[in-house]
């Protein structure tokens, strides 16, 4: 395909499990009205909804994977240490300033920017972009999250041996469910949110003080520890990691909130670190039969200590302990759309005019570039590369 404007290629996604697609077909027009075409794996938005015939009807040319990696820009969901095994198949493919942009894992896995380094492609990964006003729309971490929030709720009410709403009916009043959920980021206020909807009584905890506004405005009790965190999270606004002693206390005040609920969901993460544990197998001992706990922290560990990151566990007691690793990739088809829109506004900021333009004034720009001209160059990624060589 001969052209003298700016091609994006969307592959096929080959991480197991993994339905999403990086651009959707409604968005094509404002990539094209920008100067750029668009060129899509056959089949790449099957498990999402979006055949390859509304691909091509929004303008998109549809192609093998050998010519959608000949592209100047290559977006996916998962790139580089996010898809560690299958994504190494792509990295021959890659060559000197082709644009890479995706989610990349890079802190939990570097070792997959490091090799995108070597074919000295430029490497945006859209995990690092910036909690700002101007980045929310560009912010695939957040989008993400309001997806998985959503599904783990509805996984716990669907085991749970319980309706969630109050009814009152000419058998009886039905009591609602008792709902617990740790960690008020996207993710957490979402399932809030969601838990809410479907008429459970909801508690939250967040170790941010400043979270207890969002919990309380969404018709929660927030959870107050007595705990002293001090500056419980980092500049980007994430929680950040605290002391043994700390997490020790919290686990010790977490049992007994636990143990009085039908359903718990966790969604504590710090970035880069293994999931903090905060209910311990002897909290999950002294839970209800029938309990359910949906651990969204599973991938990186788990906030549980009894999970198992894509199993269900029912232990002794009758507790079912969840741990799914891919939410979004359950709701595919709205993921998709919200992941693309993120993509979308990336795009429109990075080219300008119909050209890349490497802005390293923008905060954006500079907070997601990690690998130019064969060197890694985000600081925080050659940090956890360095850590992990044990240098």
């Amino acid at each position: 395909m001969e052209t003298d404007r700016l091609l994006v290629g969307v592959p096929r996604e080959t991480f197991p499990g993994e339905t999403r697609v990086a651009l959707v077909p409604a968005v094509l027009p404002q990539l094209s009205k920008a100067g750029m075409d668009v060129i899509v794996e056959h089949n790449a938005g099957e498990t999402s909804g979006f055949p390859d015939e509304l691909y091509v009807t929004h303008g998109a040319h549809i192609g093998n994977r050998e010519k959608v990696f000949e592209a100047d820009m290559v977006v996916q969901v998962r790139t580089c240490g996010a898809n560690p095994e299958l994504g190494r198949d792509d990295i021959h493919r890659f060559r000197p300033d082709q644009v890479i942009v995706g989610m990349a894992d890079p802190l939990v896995c570097p070792a997959g920017i490091r090799q995108a380094s070597e074919h000295k492609v430029i490497a945006f990964a859209l995990d690092f972009m910036p909690r700002t006003t101007r980045a929310q729309s560009m912010d695939v971490m957040s989008s993400q999250a309001t997806i998985i929030g959503y599904k783990a709720v509805l996984l716990a009410a669907e085991r749970l041996p319980k309706m969630f709403p109050m009814l009152i009916t000419a058998a009886g009043t039905v009591p609602p469910a008792q709902v617990f959920v740790v960690g008020a980021g996207v993710a957490g206020l979402t399932a809030i949110a969601t838990a809410r909807r479907l008429g459970a009584v909801v508690q939250a905890y967040d170790v941010r003080p400043a979270a207890q506004e969002d919990i309380e405005s969404l018709g929660a009790r927030c959870v107050l520890l007595p705990l002293s965190p001090g500056d419980a999270q980092d500049q980007a606004g994430y929680a950040r990691e605290f002391g043994e002693e700390f997490y020790k206390r919290q686990q010790e005040l977490m049992a007994q909130v636990v143990a009085g609920v039908d359903a718990v969901i966790t969604t504590a993460l710090i970035p880069g670190k293994k999931a903090p544990m905060l209910i311990t197998a002897e909290a999950v001992s002294g839970m209800q039969s029938g309990s359910v706990i949906v651990d969204c922290a599973a991938e990186r560990g788990g906030n549980c200590e009894l999970t198992r990151p894509n199993h269900r566990t029912l232990t002794d007691n009758g507790v079912t302990v969840y741990g799914p690793t891919n939410l979004p990739a359950t709701v595919p088809h709205e993921a998709s759309q919200m992941y693309s829109k993120n993509v979308l506004a990336f795009l429109l900021n990075l080219v300008k005019d119909g050209q890349i333009e490497l802005n390293l004034e923008d905060e954006i720009i500079k907070g997601t570039l990690v690998t130019q001209a064969g060197e890694i160059v985000h600081k925080r990624v050659r940090e956890a590369l360095e850590e992990v060589q044990g240098v």
